[in-house]
């Protein structure tokens, strides 16, 4: 009989072996939610309208009667990641049953329900989205170019009319969690009368301010080819052009997770032109921006892990960047603004109002 005693450096050692198989395997996480979205399990869960049974849950899938078993663990696995919950149900011959309800995460996942992130899942579980992270070692050392070697995001997706399609859903998506954050933030449109949002190429940002504030002129600033077959509305227009060259005048721009998407150098000539732009207003005009600000200190672990993990999404598709608030102020000091204020409102990203 074999006998074990406790030694911590062992335990540390299992405990870091643990560590590093969960975050090797973690991109299984992405392919379950892709799956679960897929087989719609979030939808069948919300329909039931009350715990669902696995047998209940299983026959409404359809399954091929030899994946039944497979499904209960893959639901164990969405149970542990919080994307379900499970309680114990007793069934008519008073035997006891798992039963499964949705979590905050999953109803976000229910189809006709807003807001809804599915659409998000499917765009990031895309493997054409995750391809290029195969490079990154081969990226640090100078070896390739990974833009270059995958072709920039924008240019695959002027060319692929689906993954824009995809691209166009998961931003529309987006739009709808800061219509949330929105509805608590009334007062950053007070006292404006027109405002210009800039690269929001589905709209759905602008539609929601439009219709919201029905007296406040809406403008959508986005490339002439985006914007050419969209429609106009009693406060919403749309207007083709570059952000590098001059944006609309108007009391106010706006920018929803666009300047993540740039390096510091091209963050800010578009501010300089935002600046530009608000110069009829005066003191009284404003830039808008929704954006990550990185307070590993001050978040908790979720939080400033989904802020690293966009920061090294935008620095290796795009060359763009997640900052601090130290960053945000010598950006904003550089382009010319005498001032700011950050308000933490959307989650992971926060509204930031900058003054000339």
């Amino acid at each position: 009989m074999c006998s074990v005693e406790a030694n911590p450096a062992s335990d540390e050692y299992f405990e870091a072996q643990a560590h590093l198989y969960k975050h090797i395997l973690s991109y299984i996480n992405t392919t379950i939610l892709k799956c679960a979205v897929q087989l719609r399990i979030p939808d069948i869960i919300h329909n039931h309208g009350q715990p669902i049974t696995f047998p209940q849950f299983a026959s409404t899938l359809e399954l091929h009667p030899t994946k039944s078993a497979s499904l209960e663990r893959l639901a164990r696995l969405l149970v542990h990641n919080g994307f379900l919950a499970a309680e114990t149900k007793v069934n008519e011959e008073d035997e006891e049953m798992e039963a499964y309800t949705l979590t905050p995460c999953s109803k976000l996942l229910v189809k006709g329900m807003e807001p809804n992130l599915a659409s998000m899942v499917l765009w990031f579980a895309d493997t054409g989205c995750m391809a290029a992270f195969d490079l990154l070692g081969s990226w640090f050392k100078g070896e390739v170019n990974i833009i270059a070697t995958e072709g920039s995001v924008w240019d695959v997706l002027d060319h692929d009319p689906q993954k824009l399609k995809s691209f166009n859903k998961a931003m529309a998506s987006d739009s709808q969690m800061i219509n949330v954050g929105l509805r608590d933030s009334k007062s950053i449109f007070q006292g404006l009368k027109s405002i210009v949002d800039v690269g929001d190429s589905p709209s759905t940002t602008c539609r929601i301010i439009a219709k919201a504030y029905p007296n406040l002129k809406c403008i959508v600033f986005d490339h002439p080819h985006v914007v050419a077959y969209c429609s106009a509305s009693k406060n919403l227009s749309y207007v083709g052009g570059n952000m590098f060259e001059s944006i609309p005048s108007a009391d106010a721009v706006l920018m929803k997770w666009i300047l993540h998407n740039w390096d510091d150098e091209d963050s800010l000539k578009v501010l300089k032109k935002c600046k530009e732009a608000i110069a009829k207003k005066g003191k009284e005009g404003k830039v808008i921006i929704i954006d990550a600000v990185i307070k590993e200190k001050e978040n908790d672990n979720d939080m400033t892990e989904v802020k690293l993990l966009f920061d090294v999404l935008m620095m290796s598709l795009l060359n763009g960047k997640e900052r601090t608030e130290k960053e945000w102020k010598k950006l904003l000091e550089a382009a010319g603004f005498k001032h700011y204020k950050i308000t933490p409102c959307f989650g992971f990203r926060s509204i930031i109002e900058a003054y000339p």
